[in-house]
């Protein structure tokens, strides 16, 4: 087990179990699925059950629904997406991610709410300055958004780089934080 500086418990063992619960949320339908040993993926909300359903099969086709194991975390992602502050101190599953990516995920934990930091800026943290568009690559395989907050990380000349939600849904997390973006800022994002 390794512990991130914000709290979330990083399990790497092989999971048996599957589960899953859909919800619904203030900004739509959102998934969870979780396995023996942690929360292993985050469906951020869409506009449909049936969208959130045909996620959480693509991912696998043998977990098993379970909303008892999800009512803290579905309060929590509400919470969250209300415009409240909430400590995600779940554990997490990342038995299927490299080190590297981890080391990244890690780092991005660090960053506080309703701040960005740049690709290039999470490379130096873990000592690989050169490493800024792998730095991409791995936050663009976080299947954990919100509680690795990846919305947070953006280009070096602040625009908003990828996010595997869609950009609509960056923008509006991080103006949810009352981060550096705003609509009129980034109409074009938003057509």
């Amino acid at each position: 087990m390794v512990s991130s500086e914000g709290g979330a418990n990083y399990l790497t063992q092989q999971d048996k179990i599957l589960t899953h619960a859909i919800f619904i949320t203030d900004w739509g339908w959102a998934g969870v699925i979780k396995s023996d040993f942690g929360l292993r993926r985050i469906v951020l909300p869409l506009d449909s059950r049936d969208k959130v359903h045909r996620i959480i099969k693509s991912y696998s086709n043998q977990t098993k629904p379970d909303i008892s194991n999800a009512v803290v975390l579905s309060q929590k992602i509400n919470s969250y997406l209300r415009g409240l502050r909430v400590d995600f101190n779940d554990r997490l599953d990342l038995s299927n991610s490299t080190q590297f990516q981890q080391e990244v995920w890690r780092t991005t934990c660090s960053i506080p709410y309703g701040e960005t930091r740049s690709y290039s800026w999470v490379a130096c943290q873990i000592g690989k300055p050169q490493a800024a568009r792998a730095v991409g690559q791995a936050l663009a395989h976080n299947r954990l958004p919100i509680v690795i907050p990846c919305h947070r990380v953006v280009s070096n000349d602040n625009g908003l780089g990828g996010f595997s939600a869609g950009l609509n849904m960056k923008l509006r997390l991080l103006q949810l934080e009352n981060g550096i973006y705003n609509k009129k800022t980034h109409e074009h994002i938003l057509d």
